[in-house]
């Protein structure tokens, strides 16, 4: 089929079905007579009609050719036929667009607009199969048509931007033409990309404060080792509430915390940033666990009513071998033990923060030397398409077969998870280990401890048993002379304001030495000052100015440990002095 012929069919067929309707009208009007001279408008518009006022009647859609319509829609019109798609109609806008075009030429040479839409394989396609195919928001990009052949000259402009493209069939499958109907969706699709572009700002604005909030560098307790990892989900998914900590409370015991703010993007990050300033704040009070959840459940409804967040939060004893621990609706901490068991703890001890007026309870599960424990987000478990206990029991086989150093279980962990830079949910992992020391590491540990029985006999007792033991450990004599005055100034206070049991503990770690006396009586000291003429009160001062550190806490079976820390000197090769 040639031009000519697609030409007439374009405006012939619909010119035709006007011209009948114009003389069955004038028929009609005139008494049924067909105007003899039909020829004398053959190929030309019907004229508009006119009212009984000789006005003219207003066209209808049966008035107007292809051509008409076509040249008046704002979209983009080609009309292409034959296996080389030649050109046999572009509309005003389509010339508007790109400029005039050679009709009955190749659209690859006189359109290369329409390679550079990358629609030729789908011209193709539509012709063979004389199915329509649409595609969304191609690119003509700025500069030079591509493809286009050397020589080619013609008028042309260039219009930019972004077009959905709609090819369908046009006449017999496989023998006729395309139609062609591109509408310019720039504007949406700028508007769409600034979209993206302002989501993308807020998502790194979530991930900036996310971080900020979390610890820049863990405490490196001295009998645990601790390694945590965060990952926050895919670019497309809004940053979440997750966060991590490692405190050290002194004394030898280490609080760790994880939680989960439910929600998405800067709102929970900062109620995030508010929770874990909080759980500092408390753990300085060293605080049994649940009596800290009991104070964040306060809190977290406090700070936003619509916002709950779950969380567990535990505290490590080298003397006990233990994490005493309680959960506010946070999933379970998992322990492996030397021999590769991996135990989980009991399910969460208490409802999540910010429900209120439930109460939250304490538990613990040993931590021997050897053994890791595991605290994680939700994001490293669940999946959509799989309950969450098989997501835990998938970690739990993955943890019982993790060796190596915290930072290297966390590494392989996420990998056993499946979890990539396109994860849809925010993941953190902690992960501490007690280590089992032999040799000449073990050296560096030491314990040693004294009940402190009878009356005031029990004070000259404790100052003999606290030298022996600093001179066994090979310290020098002027931190034994610390020692020994710190363990006296302990023990008087307590004979003074405790009650029985009393117990002196004396601890030695690779870069500290602790001094910790316990009583039965629950009243904590506080530090004063002391007037000239009193008598007491100076004990506590002392301790304080001669220590590193010091502090108190009650004990979970009643009573109360006062305790103060000296930081060992350093050896010439740079490790603690032994």
């Amino acid at each position: 089929m040639n031009f000519t012929r697609w030409s007439a069919r374009l405006s012939g067929s619909t010119q035709r079905r006007a011209f009948a309707r114009a003389d069955r009208t004038a028929a009609r009007q005139e008494g049924g007579a067909v105007p003899a001279a039909r020829g004398e408008y053959a190929g030309e518009p019907p004229r508009p009609r006119a009212d009984e006022a000789g006005r003219p009647a207003p066209l209808t859609p049966e008035d107007l050719s292809v051509r008409d319509v076509l040249g008046e829609l704002p979209a983009l019109v080609a009309l292409v036929y034959g296996p080389d798609h030649r050109v046999a109609y572009v509309n005003d806008a389509y010339e508007a667009a790109f400029g005039p075009r050679e009709l009955g030429t190749p659209a690859a040479q006189s359109c290369p607009e329409l390679t550079a839409l990358g629609l030729t394989p789908l011209l193709d396609q539509v012709l063979r199969s004389g199915t329509a195919r649409t595609v969304k928001s191609r690119r003509i990009p700025a500069a030079g048509h591509p493809g286009r052949p050397a020589g080619t000259a013609r008028a042309e402009r260039r219009a930019e931007g972004s077009y959905t493209v709609t090819c369908a069939p046009v006449g017999r499958p496989g023998a006729d033409g395309v139609l062609v109907f591109a509408a310019d969706v720039t504007d949406h699709a700028e508007a769409a990309e600034r979209l993206r572009a302002s989501d993308r700002r807020h998502r790194q604005t979530a991930v900036t404060l996310q971080r900020s909030l979390l610890p820049q560098e863990l405490e490196q307790p001295d009998d645990l080792r601790v390694a945590a990892t965060y990952q926050p989900g895919g670019a497309d998914a809004a940053v979440g509430g997750d966060w991590y900590d490692v405190i050290t409370l002194g004394a030898g015991r280490t609080a760790v915390v994880i939680g989960d703010v439910m929600g998405r993007g800067v709102r929970a990050a900062a109620v995030m940033g508010q929770l874990r300033t909080a759980v500092r704040a408390y753990a300085r009070l060293d605080l049994p666990p649940h009596e800290v959840l009991q104070l964040l459940d306060g809190l977290a409804a406090e700070i936003d009513p619509s916002q709950i967040a779950t969380c567990v939060y535990a505290v490590h004893d080298p003397n006990e071998g233990a994490l005493v621990y309680a959960s506010a609706g946070h999933l379970p901490l998992l322990v492996r033990d030397e021999d590769g068991t991996v135990r989980r703890a009991p399910d969460p001890t208490g409802p999540p923060l910010g429900t209120g007026g439930l109460m939250h309870a304490s538990a613990s599960i040993p931590l021997p030397p050897g053994s890791t424990a595991v605290l994680y987000t939700d994001g490293l478990v669940e999946r959509r398409d799989e309950d969450i206990y098989d997501g835990i029991a998938k970690l739990e086989k993955a943890l019982s077969g993790a060796q190596g150093t915290p930072q290297v279980v966390c590494d392989r962990l996420l990998r056993s998870q499946g979890i990539t830079a396109e994860h849809d949910d925010d993941v953190a992992v902690l992960v501490l280990q007690h280590p089992a020391r032999t040799g000449g590491d073990a050296e560096l540990f030491h314990n040693a401890a004294l009940e402190l029985l009878g009356g005031i006999e029990a004070a000259p007792r404790a100052r003999a048993f606290a030298s022996g033991v600093l001179a066994s450990w090979r310290f020098p004599v002027e931190l034994r002379d610390l020692g020994v005055l710190a363990t006296s100034e302990l023990v008087a206070n307590s004979l003074k304001h405790g009650t029985p049991p009393m117990r002196l503990r004396l601890r030695r770690t690779d870069r500290r030495l602790i001094i910790e006396v316990t009583d039965g009586d629950d009243h904590l000291p506080r530090r004063r000052r002391a007037e000239p003429a009193d008598e007491a009160g100076r004990g506590i001062s002392i301790v304080a100015t001669i220590a590193s550190s010091w502090g108190s806490r009650r004990t979970p079976g009643g009573g109360k440990a006062v305790w103060c820390e000296f930081a060992l000197p350093p050896a010439e090769d740079g490790t603690a002095l032994s």
